[in-house]
Order: C-alpha cells, then structure tokens, then sequence
C-alpha cells in the first residue's frame, strides 16, 4: 500500500473495548498500533467502552482494561477517567444521543419496526439453510402503517432494522487496499433492540462521528461490520473514516487466537511475569515489521518507526519462544534493586511461611539473572535457597566405594574452600574453578 499523507495533529483514533472480559492480547495489540499511529502523527487517541450489552458488562473487566493499559505504557489524551471535549466516553451514557439518530431513520423511513420473534427468525434461517440459500431476512414489516406498529408494540418485544440499499460498497483499506461488499446478501439488519438501546454497528457509527474519529484502526474480525457502519454513516449524512484493519493473531497452528492453546489476557501474561517493555515489543511484531532485522525498541522509537504501510495482510503467529526471548532480554536489563523487586513475590511465595528480605532476594537474582526468561521463573531456579532442608540423592555425592564419614568430610572441606568467595564472584564459574584447583591437588576421587 502507498504511503498516506497525513496532516499533523489531524487524526484521531480509539480502541473500543466491551467490558465483556479482561484485556485481551488482541486488544492490547490494538490499542498499541491505534496508540503509536496517533503519537507518530501528532494525534489523538481515544479510550472508549462499549458497554451497552449490560447483561455482560462488568465494571471489574473495565477496571482491568484501564489498569492493563496503563501497565503497558499505553497512555490515551480522551476517554474513560481522563475525560475530554466529546464525553461521555461511555456507551452506556449516551443513550439520548443514539435514540436522536434512531429516531431521525425512523422519521426519514430508512429503519423500521421489526416484531418477529427470535423463533420466527431461527426457522426462517433454517429453511433459507436448507434451501442452500445465504439466510438474510428481508422484513415485511417494512412500511407498516401507524395504527399496525401500535397494535405489535402494544404486545410485547421489538427490534429496530435499518432498510439496507441494494448496492455495492467499496472501501479503501489502508492495509488490505480495495474491499467490495455486495450489500444485498446483508437484508434488513437490527440496529437497535430499541429507541435507546443501540447495537454494535449503529453504536459505533454514531460515536465515531461524533467523536470525529478520522481512521478506525482495528482487527480483521471487524472487516465485515464496515459495509455496514458505511451504510449507516451514509444514511445519516456522515463523512466516511478512512479503515485499517489489522491481521488476525493465531495460535502457532496458524487457527485463530484462542485460550484453548495460549493464555489470551494480559493479566494472565503479566502474572506470569512478562514485563510491560516485552509484551509491547513482542506485540508490535504481531503484524508490524520495521523492514530491518532490528527487534529491541522501546515504546518511543516504535513511536518514530510505526506505520501501517508496513503492517502485513496476512495472519501473525504468536510465537510464545520469542516473547520469551524478548522477556528474558528485558529481564537482563532491570538493574539488580528493581529487578529482585519484581521477583520479589514470586520468592516470598515460593518460601512460604519463611519472609524473604529484599537483600537475600538480591543475592538470589544477582545468581539466577542469566537463566531467567521470565519473572516466575526463579521460583524454580532458586527454590534450593528457600528450602529449611535439601533433599537430594546421597549416592550422587559418593565416589565409587567412599564411606558416608568421608563423603561428610568433603562436603565439610567444599563448604570451606568456597565460604571466602565474595558475593559479588559466587558464580557457578568461580566455584567451578575453585574446587578443580583442589582436586588437581588431591585427586578427582578425593574430593
């Protein structure tokens, strides 16, 4: 795709998360290619919820979305806790403002009442399956008079269809390039379970109007909502934003993310003890490339390298052993204060009743650093430090037919040969060299 010229200070984006569950890896991943497209322009950027599904919101999966972002460095400038020009940032508080724009396509007959109940529409989807017919549901409560509308709301539950033209719509994808869809294979669809109750494609048409949205940068699972939105936005005489849909994330199976193989959010990640710096350079590689082999960036020069002329159509595997990779990288650039810090937790877990200080977690960190490819890791790497009582194979400590007083003895002898090395040189190499001194002396049986 070419290059697009953009004007400083012009675009505004936003990520939409529903409150539906905690920070998924694919939004995180979103909100950092929305988050680097707006600083690298100039922009702004846009923390909204979409929580009109109040049946599954949950202020906690809200908090967890906020506390995540926040954890990776993904600062937005309006939404949700900051506030903003175009606020309320949640859908659940705009209410009055989508039952205005239901109303004017009601009023300009380009939506209507639809009574049918979901049974009526589950059969009528079957015989159109059936038939080998692609099921779409052309609504013949289209056009019903005044007098009739009264007599269907009077009996109970409605939804709101938008009346969708026959025609072709055709987008310009800043990373697919040219998307036609046919919109006759979409039928009447619903757009509000009622005046005031939005659903997700009228929903987001509207706020991303009215919050002057100029790109919608999100993933390929959302390409065929657009035609949709584009219809909507037509109808209502809004200016089109320009769409960037991103790749989808897969398992290594090249199937569709999914926790059935890998965790999926970031609160799992971050307990395991991946680093904020590592799971943001690890995810810019899920679709993005800098077009060198360049791989460690921090959060700024992504800022001065990103653009979507260089993320990919295809789908990006989430290769677990690289963000390992990354993670261990990041690991071993924690000075030793902060990084026994972070472990911190992990050790005082591990030991159980026993308190750890922050100084033995140091000389703990400062041994195991180098092994380390995440945090949680030096729970089993240093869980001998942590131990009242070793438990270990005798006989791997005997040489040939020694006597358990003289095993004892060179254990005695070992313990005091290497009591003098500083903290500092206790290293694996040190104590190596140490010991094969004296067995030069003694004899490799001896010691």
């Amino acid at each position: 795709m070419p290059t697009e010229i953009i004007k400083s200070g012009e675009v505004r984006v936003r990520i939409a998360p529903s409150p539906t569950g905690p920070l998924h890896i694919g939004t995180a991943r979103t909100a950092l290619f929305n988050f680097l497209f707006a600083k690298k322009h100039r922009g702004t950027f846009i923390l909204r919820i979409e929580d009109t599904d109040l049946e599954r919101s949950d202020p906690k999966y809200e908090k967890d979305i906020v506390e995540h972002l926040k954890w990776l460095g993904i600062a937005w400038d309006e939404g949700v806790e900051v506030g903003g020009e175009y606020a309320p940032y949640r859908q659940s508080e705009r209410i009055y403002t989508y039952s205005k724009y239901v109303q004017k396509l009601l009023g300009e007959g380009k939506a209507f009442y639809c009574f049918h109940s979901k049974e009526e529409l589950g059969r009528e989807r079957q015989d159109q399956l059936k038939a080998k017919q692609t099921p779409i549901h052309l609504c013949e409560h289209r056009g019903l008079p005044e007098r009739k509308i009264k007599d269907f709301m009077a009996k109970g539950n409605y939804v709101i269809r938008f009346v969708a033209p026959k025609k072709k719509v055709i987008f310009q994808d800043l990373i697919h390039g040219e998307v036609e869809f046919d919109t006759s294979l979409f039928g009447d669809f619903s757009i509000a379970k009622e005046i005031g109750v939005p659903l997700y494609n009228f929903a987001a048409a509207v706020d991303d109007f009215e919050m002057k949205i100029s790109h919608v940068i999100r993933g390929e699972d959302h390409i065929s909502n657009t035609p949709k939105q584009i219809l909507i936005q037509e109808a209502l005489d809004f200016p089109r934003p320009k769409y960037a849909h991103l790749p989808l994330i897969l398992n290594p199976d090249r199937s569709k993310l999914s926790k059935r193989y890998l965790e999926t959010s970031m609160g799992d990640y971050r307990a395991a003890g991946y680093l904020p710096e590592a799971l943001v350079n690890f995810m810019v590689f899920l679709g993005w490339s800098p077009g060198t082999d360049r791989e460690i960036f921090s959060l700024d020069e992504l800022v001065e390298e990103f653009g979507l002329e260089k993320v990919q159509k295809s789908g990006a595997v989430f290769n677990v052993e690289k963000l390992d990779w990354f993670n261990g990288h990041y690991v071993r650039q924690k000075n030793l204060d902060e990084l026994a810090k972070l472990c911190l937790p992990y050790l005082s877990a591990q030991a159980g009743p026993s308190e750890i200080d922050l100084d033995y977690a140091k000389k703990i960190v400062a041994l195991e650093r180098d092994r380390m490819k995440k945090l949680s890791d030096i729970r089993e790497l240093a869980g001998f430090f942590l131990k009242e009582k070793l438990e270990y194979e005798k006989e791997l400590l005997r040489w040939k037919k020694m006597t358990d007083e003289e095993v004892a003895t060179n254990l005695k002898t070992v313990k005091t040969m290497i009591e003098p090395i500083s903290d500092d040189l206790f290293t694996a190499a040190a104590i190596k060299e140490t010991l094969d001194k004296e067995a030069e002396k003694t004899g490799k049986g001896e010691l």
